[in-house]
């Protein structure tokens, strides 16, 4: 937000990005717009402006899932198309969407569509935020923070399999963690359901998990991460919307 120079207070900015965990679930993630919707109602900033933030973490998030993913993969000799496709897939999008010339074309093309024609406008405001969002030292921060966060959920993943009583290394545990997120995400399923859990379990009963350890262990860290994710975001999100709801209504009573 700072770099889209979007002035908000830190403890505001912190309970709207705690509230967009309530929709950690929604396919890919792509459900956190709301804090877009959420920015709108409060600091009045255009969706079309800020819409562009939920992009660039989910973009950084696949990126740094795929670097974790790729760096157990070729250490442990695991080959898989998934984790070595969806790098360069990101790395192309990135450069496409770096290349202004290129993106302002595509847009005038995509002018010639009635539907699109009448949002021009917000599409050139989300590409200008994004493009913005995407430049090298920015980029390259985000996913510095966004590899170093996801690391944690790996280590948990590794601190639950140690608990059973499993010998197993971090590296490993992080490979099998962020490849089956990967998964779940490309599924675009809501919250990966089904495909993530899957590949989790499966991946541990062929690395040699007793198939009651690796279904309890999948079953647990994703309670742990995704669903407890789930809850803390409705509850801030509950009472952000009091206070909001609170604040607003009194304006109202001083302005009446």
């Amino acid at each position: 937000m700072r770099l889209l120079k979007i002035k908000i207070d830190r403890m505001l900015s912190v309970k709207i990005f705690f509230s967009g965990l309530s929709m950690s679930a929604s396919p890919a993630k792509m459900g956190e717009v709301l804090k877009s919707f959420l920015l709108k109602e409060i600091k009045n900033e255009p969706i079309s402006k800020t819409g562009s933030i939920i992009f660039a973490e989910r973009l950084t998030d696949l990126l740094s899932l795929t670097f974790l993913a790729i760096v157990g993969g070729l250490y442990f000799h695991y080959d898989s198309i998934l984790i070595y496709i969806t790098a360069p897939f990101f790395v192309i999008l990135i450069i496409v969407i770096s290349n202004r010339s290129v993106v302002e074309y595509i847009i005038m093309l995509s002018a010639k569509v009635v539907f699109i024609k009448k949002h021009i406008a917000k599409i050139q405001n989300l590409y200008e935020s994004t493009y913005i969002l995407l430049k090298p030292k920015a980029l390259f921060f985000m996913l510095g923070v966004s590899i170093f966060s996801w690391s944690f959920e790996c280590f948990g993943f590794y601190l639950i399999l140690t608990n059973f009583g499993q010998s197993i290394s971090i590296l490993w545990s992080t490979f099998v963690f962020a490849f089956s997120i990967i998964a779940g995400a490309v599924s675009m399923l809501p919250g990966g359901l089904g495909v993530t859990e899957g590949s989790l379990s499966l991946i541990l009963i062929k690395g040699g998990i007793p198939s009651e350890t690796a279904i309890a262990t999948t079953i647990i860290i994703r309670v742990v991460t995704l669903w407890f994710a789930v809850v803390l975001g409705l509850v801030v999100l509950f009472f952000l919307r009091k206070e909001y709801n609170h604040s607003l209504n009194k304006t109202r009573s001083n302005n009446g």
